[in-house]
């Protein structure tokens, strides 16, 4: 007989598991809005107080959504809070993505931006500094890779607690299939024909095959980090800025060995 608990989908922890239901619940309502404003062709429109408006829009229900009806049974201080912990996580960790590692994508993969915003903010020695980063692009990582972790930790999850998906070789192959998965959606539905004046790539297919294993590094190291969170103790919130930041120097020393490799 196995001494594993009943696998489960859920975490333990009551206010995190009501945290991650509510950031998944919220996931299609930021989707759609994008959707739609890509469909209408907004984002080309808008100046940099509207596209800023815009991110500010789609990313601060991230911390109202997760706060509205939170258990009540084990009451907590907000910094303890599982919502406050994971918003901090990852905003670093998409702060170094984007701040460095976007000059990657630029040099490397073929990337493009081309929104007509003036406020811009990147790094002045990393890449070529042909391209920059629109600051309204720190604030629209954050509702992709919330969805992007917590859907990832809760497919973990249930891995690690079913018989199945214990053995670390199981683990590290689920990791590694949903890594590669949501970056190649997120490079299908970026780099779209209603966004191409503004965001595309100069060679989409090498991009979809390769691109995406590229960027998928960047949650190989960040999803088994990210589940780590209160799941078997609660996790002091310096420590989660602590580890975010770990997570993105390895995710940068990542790319920085495989573009090697790809120039040898």
């Amino acid at each position: 007989m196995s001494d594993l608990p009943a696998a489960r989908w859920w975490a333990d922890d009551a206010d995190k598991a009501h945290a991650e239901r509510r950031f998944l619940l919220y996931a299609p309502a930021w989707m759609l809005t994008l959707g739609v404003l890509m469909l209408l062709g907004i984002p080309g429109r808008l100046s940099d107080v509207g596209m800023l408006a815009v991110s500010l829009a789609v990313s601060l229900p991230l911390l109202v959504v997760p706060a509205i009806g939170a258990p009540t049974s084990a009451p907590r201080r907000l910094r303890d809070r599982y919502f406050i912990k994971a918003n901090l996580w990852l905003a670093i960790f998409g702060f170094i993505g984007n701040y460095f590692l976007s000059e990657y994508f630029f040099d490397v993969l073929g990337m493009v931006y081309a929104f007509p915003l003036r406020w811009t903010f990147d790094a002045e020695l990393v890449g070529q500094g042909k391209q920059s980063v629109p600051i309204a692009m720190y604030l629209l990582t954050q509702p992709f890779f919330v969805t992007y972790h917590v859907s990832a930790t809760v497919l973990l999850r249930r891995a690690r607690t079913s018989r199945r998906g214990s053995h670390p070789a199981a683990r590290v192959a689920l990791t590694a299939l949903v890594a590669y998965v949501w970056a190649f959606l997120e490079t299908l539905s970026m780099a779209n024909p209603l966004m191409r004046e503004h965001f595309r790539y100069r060679d989409m297919p090498t991009m979809l095959r390769y691109g995406s294993l590229f960027y998928a590094c960047y949650f190989l190291v960040s999803f088994p980090l990210f589940l780590r969170i209160d799941e078997r103790e609660p996790t002091p919130l310096g420590r989660c800025a602590i580890e975010a930041l770990a997570a993105g120097m390895l995710v940068f020393l990542l790319l920085d060995l495989i573009t090697k490799l790809l120039r040898a």
